[in-house]
């Protein structure tokens, strides 16, 4: 069996192209990733075992699929879903280069490391192991080596599966957002918020600002609006999930059967430490503002603010229950403003009872030692969309047991960002045990 190496510097070639998506049509550039993967299969592709594409949605935002035929038709055709793109950096809070791609006291660092360059380079070397194995694998193993998840995908996974949707076909995938340690437990992601953008329109009466009395700045009514925001906290609506998280991660049984009440959750998560922010945003609909707008030139009270507001959702919220929970929180302050609605999705989610959450079960046991728990995503991720047309997903990978879930917040979009080489290791064990399971 291969080493670990060709992963890692696999992983480092992706790093050092610094394929930055700043969110304009422009950036990203995941063009220069594509080259990189395409010089690693080179060989299988010489020898006709992996066939590939590279699909281009704008000059520069291009994705690869490189897909390994399996020789039964009825096999599933199992997805390895990992993005090239990563997010912009602020160079001087690294303490090396972040477009290094620097192998230090085994621990490659850069931009991507953790998000999610490890685990896309980890896919394209099992992809590649089984393309050059003797015998070709019984369903097909699919490489979705995509642009512009960090941007929402448009440039890439939306685009792929309406304008290509036979390249993508898949049946099952792994992606993103798994493998940190939840106590003893290993997390794997099976759900993910959903997205339900709002701007507030806050209206007032204008002025000349020398003379601001008997105007009303919209200024001062979105400073009352933002107050009440920040005054009133969404109530939690524990989801199944929520128990498996507790019983995963809190030793303590009386904390424990607090935070499995609702009522007397908030009160107990101070208690929580590092862990609290992500069990406050999985426990209840978060609102978080954003982007604030009032006025246009310093001498006009301004007649009309904004106030932009993050919201994530749980499964099964609708529009309309947003729109009610907005106006419940901002009460009397609610009548004369306007809701308009901002890009969204609905919170998506597949089951733990599939085959092929079932493989990750026994991979990740089998190499860690420790058992899975499911888990639900805060954030957003490309394996939404294939979920969204009905096809399992799951956030994987197997990180090293220092791997706790604040840590690996902390190296997602932070500072210093960089992945251990164990922690490729075990994900590349474990996914070779389930590629076998699912397609061997």
């Amino acid at each position: 069996m291969p080493s670990a190496d060709a992963t890692v510097d696999l992983l480092r070639a992706l790093i050092r192209e610094g394929c930055v998506n700043d969110g304009t049509r422009e950036s990203g550039q995941e063009i220069r990733n594509v080259r990189v993967l395409q010089r690693f299969l080179a060989d299988a592709v010489a020898a006709g075992r992996v066939e590939t594409q590279v699909l281009e949605s704008a000059p520069g935002r291009a994705s690869l699929i490189a897909r390994v035929r399996g020789t039964d038709p009825d096999a599933p055709a199992l997805g390895l879903l990992g993005h090239i793109d990563v997010v912009p950096v602020d160079p001087e809070g690294w303490s090396r280069n972040p477009f290094g791609g620097d192998l230090i006291d085994g621990e490659i660092w850069g931009r991507g490391a953790v998000d999610m360059l490890y685990l896309t380079a980890a896919f394209a070397a099992v992809l590649r192991e089984v393309a050059l194995a003797p015998e070709p694998p019984r369903g097909d193993l699919v490489l979705l080596a995509v642009a512009d998840e960090e941007a929402g995908g448009e440039f890439g996974i939306h685009w792929l599966v309406r304008e290509h949707p036979e390249a993508v076909r898949v049946t099952e995938a792994l992606s993103e957002s798994g493998g940190m340690r939840m106590g003893e437990h290993v997390a794997i992601e099976v759900a993910e918020k959903g997205s339900a953008g709002r701007r507030l329109v806050i209206r007032g009466r204008p002025g000349h600002a020398s003379i601001p009395y008997g105007a009303q700045s919209a200024a001062y009514r979105v400073g009352e609006v933002l107050h009440r925001l920040g005054e009133v906290m969404p109530a939690a609506q524990l989801g199944e999930l929520w128990g498996a998280f507790v019983a995963a991660r809190i030793d303590d049984p009386a904390l424990a059967e607090r935070l499995l009440d609702p009522v007397r959750l908030d009160a107990a998560l101070p208690q929580l430490g590092g862990i609290a922010g992500y069990a406050h945003a999985v426990s209840r609909i978060t609102m978080s503002p954003t982007v604030l707008r009032a006025g246009a030139t310093h001498n006009v009270i301004p007649a009309v603010g904004t106030i932009d507001l993050d919201i994530r959702t749980l499964p099964g919220t609708s529009d309309a229950e947003v729109d009610e929970l907005i106006r419940a929180v901002l009460g009397d302050l609610a009548d004369g403003i306007e809701i308009q609605y901002l890009r969204g999705w609905a919170a998506t989610s597949s089951s733990a009872e599939t085959p092929l959450f079932a493989a990750i079960e026994r991979a990740v046991e089998a190499v860690s030692g420790s058992p899975v728990v499911p888990i639900m995503a805060a954030g957003g991720s490309d394996a939404r969309v294939l979920r969204e047309l009905g096809i399992p997903a799951y956030g994987y990978g197997v990180l090293g047991p220092g791997w706790t879930y604040e840590r690996y917040r902390e190296g997602v979009h932070g500072h210093d960002e960089r992945i251990d080489v164990e922690s490729i290791e075990l994900s590349l064990a474990a996914l070779r045990r389930i590629v076998a399971d699912r397609i061997g």
